[in-house]
């Protein structure tokens, strides 16, 4: 149990909460003149001057109700657990301060393990007192706290939930980087090797043939310098100490495997143009694997689609590609919660320096652009 608690206390807050938006505003500009036509036209509203003002001051709490969650609390909380006090009466019976339910959701939505802490321990303060002065009975304190517990738990869900997706994601984004090594490793593997060849034949040939030793040690020097590079690169991108599974990867070559005549799905079509001879290897096997992704989504999601498009055209700094269909599950895949899959090629791509963007298409389709720099660096 202790434990448990000093794991909840040091929980770090949620990362990026998100600031205040047209909604919250909105939601302000609503609620303070509700506040005030309820204590207008409530006849048995006690104390009807002081718990109108109060409440329509206690409102614009909610604008920093994410990234202030504790302060805006306990702020709410003890002015409607004190004002009773001072007047000598009952609580505050205003129907518009059901907008505090969304503080204690903000506080187990955004807060930190102390912030939880703290604000809860207050919020259980409050509602004690309030039922200590009413002298409620045990009916009447089941409603209040059973309120408080769905508000936090609800809190608690969405946060539980938005932590496991970004778990997951960054599982994803992991696997990317540890395919990305394997490729660069078998890149950095044919220059080695490439360098050790010509190496033992410049020796094997220098006694007989002088000039073919200086010739040997240029071609080992351009090696060098490849393998360097995509060293440079492989130290950029390796993130992690675990050793990952060295398997031969795919390059830009395999397209080709995904074209189909349209008797496992929508017909795919692949067109390559450019001069691919210079693209470097990670820079290839990016391309490939983001294609094969963008495909197989497309399979699975372009509902009633009558072709997969698949382009790839090499520039002179970069290489460009595109993935479209003409399906209409843009309808059920919303650019604005991209699934695994897409993060995965978003990741892919950034780590080389590139972009990759994938969203629907302004009548129908679902389209994947990427594009990679020659370089194959990692920005």
């Amino acid at each position: 149990m202790p434990g448990l608690l000093r794991s909840m206390w040091n929980e770090p807050p949620p990362p990026h909460p998100p600031r205040r938006v047209w909604r919250d505003w909105a939601l302000v500009g609503v609620l303070v003149p509700l506040a005030i036509l309820e204590g207008v036209l409530r006849p048995d509203l006690p104390w009807r001057t002081v718990s109108t003002a109060v409440t329509a001051a206690l409102v614009p709490m909610l604008l920093w109700r994410r990234t202030r969650p504790l302060p805006m609390v306990a702020i709410c909380f003890v002015v409607t657990g004190l004002v009773p006090l001072l007047l000598g009466g009952g609580p505050l019976g205003n129907y518009t301060l059901a907008f505090l339910l969304l503080l204690p959701y903000a506080l187990f939505r955004w807060g930190s393990g102390r912030d939880v802490v703290t604000g809860t321990a207050l919020m259980l303060a409050a509602v004690c007192l309030s039922v200590t002065v009413d002298h409620a009975t045990a009916g009447d304190v089941i409603g209040p706290f059973a309120v408080l517990f769905a508000s936090t738990a609800l809190g608690g869900a969405f946060r539980y939930r938005a932590g496991e997706r970004m778990r997951e994601l960054d599982r994803i984004k992991l696997l990317e980087r540890e395919q990305l090594a394997r490729d660069l490793h078998d890149t950095v593997a044919h220059h080695v090797s490439a360098m050790a060849v010509r190496a033992q034949a410049g020796l094997a040939m220098s006694a007989s043939r002088p000039d073919s030793a200086v010739e040997a040690l240029r071609v080992i020097e351009a090696e060098a310098a490849r393998a360097l590079d995509e060293m440079r690169a492989m130290v950029r991108v390796l993130r992690r100490n675990e050793p990952a599974e060295l398997t031969p990867g795919r390059q830009i070559a395999d397209l080709g495997e995904l074209a189909n005549d349209g008797r496992s799905g929508p017909p795919v079509d692949v067109e390559i143009a450019g001069d691919l001879d210079r693209l470097p290897p990670a820079v290839g096997a990016a391309v490939y694997r983001i294609a094969q992704e963008s495909v197989t989504n497309a399979i699975r999601h372009a509902r009633h689609a009558t072709r997969i498009e698949v382009r790839v055209s090499a520039g002179e700094r970069s290489v460009r590609l595109r993935v479209s269909d003409d399906g209409d599950g843009g309808l059920i895949r919303p650019a604005g919660a991209p699934g695994y899959g897409i993060a995965g090629m978003v990741e892919r791509a950034g780590l080389l320096g590139g972009t990759c963007v994938a969203g629907p298409d302004p009548q129908r389709g679902w389209t994947v652009s990427a594009e990679l720099p020659l370089t194959g660096g990692a920005s």
